[in-house]
């Protein structure tokens, strides 16, 4: 039950039916020998064949139901690719207060599905996405937060995993999305402060990281933003610093570390296909573009992910060589009707970028529930220089938040918070150059399935889907 929110900032701080059984699908293709599950692999994703959500794919089914022709067909190829599982919360990871299962009902999922990996989403920091309101999370620094996320948290999600007949699980972590940069850019906002004066965040990803690499077959991959969040040097070199610092203080050291995600559900492509970033338009470069890029050094992810590896793999407490890089590609696809084919013949530098550009968002700082997003890239094991692998990390369907408040109730459960990002008729704020939201209507809470959502992510898909393809 993903809960997800973007930030986009530049200096300042600038951003029910049951389900059917499956087989085993092998998604991460590589002509390499699949190795062992009892070994350390240097890429867990190859050879692997991932745990499909039960939950998911359930309403995947339902969701296919409700159309017809080929856009049903084109919805059911979805649940052939693997999502993550997000332990949002402490039920989360014991099962009940709204979750079909907990952590070990999945797991034992996987096991019946005969897959040997899993991915998870660890998520659930005190003053969790401290910066946001949709997806604040249980835990508060002030109410023994700290110490809440490490036994009744951590703990138990280790004491689950650890179990021998998992042993043969590649359980693959995304750690703690949001929390790192926020130290970054939104150390304005008080709970943030609070986060990066006590140490809760630095703490909490060192001990979650100590504690769920002790086990072997466990990988952990670190939040790192996004290029239109971190891209700045303002706000690049000192998150570089941080990220050693963090790692430096993993029991076991960095090591502990196995690669770095980035773009985690957010909507970033990986490569701008038709520009560059010093590409001179009209005698100034494609970077320089003010409401757009505003001099970001990097206009996609692959080149941000990139130097963010290079930098981290030099200097003092540098991470290894063999480090790896991830992307959530679950809606970075930006197909349909209104994806460019080519580059603008435009001299006039706005006119080009956003007649160039695959990002066919109002403004990079936009993040919930974008109009006009289509599913991306499909999973795959190495798919460019120093990639783990492209993943579907935020599950496409689930909502970023809701367009409206919505009391705690049988429409929010677990009381998710309203944040007007995610409202349609929002006109912004400073974060996103006070545009219009670009948000979808009639969203639900965080983590809820979103209907009219997946109908256009399945119709905007990039590659489409196509009957016979996984």
């Amino acid at each position: 039950m993903p809960i997800r929110r973007r930030t986009f900032l530049k200096s300042m701080g600038a951003s029910a039916f049951a389900a059917p059984l499956l087989l085993p699908a092998r998604l991460w293709s590589s002509q390499d020998r699949p190795q062992q599950p009892d070994r350390r692999l240097e890429n867990p994703f190859v050879g692997a064949t991932f745990y499909r959500n039960v939950d998911y794919v359930a309403a995947v089914t339902a969701a296919a139901q409700r159309q017809e022709g080929r856009l049903s067909q084109q919805m059911r190829l979805v649940a052939n690719y693997p999502t993550f599982v997000w332990m949002d919360s402490i039920a989360a990871v014991t099962g009940g207060n709204g979750y079909p299962r907990g952590l070990a009902g999945h797991l034992d999922q996987a096991l019946e599905q005969r897959a040997n990996a899993i991915g998870l989403v660890i998520y659930n920091l005190p003053n969790r996405d401290c910066a946001a309101l949709a997806s604040n999370g249980e835990l508060h620094i002030a109410r023994n937060g700290l110490n809440r996320y490490r036994t009744d948290y951590i703990d138990a999600i280790f004491n689950i995993i650890r179990q021998p007949r998992y042993a043969g699980l590649r359980v693959v972590m995304v750690i703690e999305p949001d929390s790192l940069p926020n130290l970054i850019t939104n150390r304005n906002v008080g709970s943030c402060r609070e986060a990066s004066e006590s140490g809760a965040y630095v703490e909490g990803v060192q001990y979650a990281i100590s504690t769920l690499r002790s086990i072997n077959n466990t990988y952990a991959y670190v939040d790192v933003g996004h290029a239109g969040w971190m891209g700045w040097p303002a706000n690049f070199n000192p998150f570089v610093d941080l990220l050693k610092r963090v790692g430096a203080g993993i029991r076991g050291g960095n090591s502990k570390v196995d690669g770095f995600i980035s773009n985690t559900a957010n909507y970033n492509p990986f490569t701008e296909p038709y520009m560059t970033a010093n590409q001179m338009i009209g005698g100034q470069p494609v970077r320089s573009l003010q409401g757009w890029y505003d001099w970001n050094d990097h206009i996609d992810e692959q080149s941000y992910a990139t130097a963010l590896r290079t930098a981290l793999t030099r200097g003092n407490n540098a991470y290894s060589a063999s480090v790896g890089l991830l992307l959530d590609t679950s809606r970075n696809g930006w197909g349909g009707p209104n994806r460019p084919a080519r580059a603008s013949a435009a001299n006039d530098l706005r006119t080009f970028v956003r007649a160039t550009t695959i990002d066919r968002r109002i403004h990079k700082g936009n993040w919930g529930n974008q109009d006009g997003a289509g599913i991306g890239a499909r999973p795959v094991a190495n798919p460019a220089a120093n990639y783990h692998a492209f993943v579907w990390v935020k599950p496409p369907g689930e909502s970023d938040g809701s367009s409206r408040l919505i009391p705690t109730g049988p429409e929010n459960p677990l009381g998710r918070g309203f944040d007007r990002m995610c409202d349609p008729i929002y006109r912004g704020n400073a974060l996103n150059g006070n545009n219009a939201s670009g948000a979808l209507p009639d969203a639900p809470v965080a983590g809820r399935w979103f209907q009219a959502q997946f109908v256009q992510l399945v119709q905007n898909a990039f590659p489409a889907f196509e009957p016979g393809e996984n």
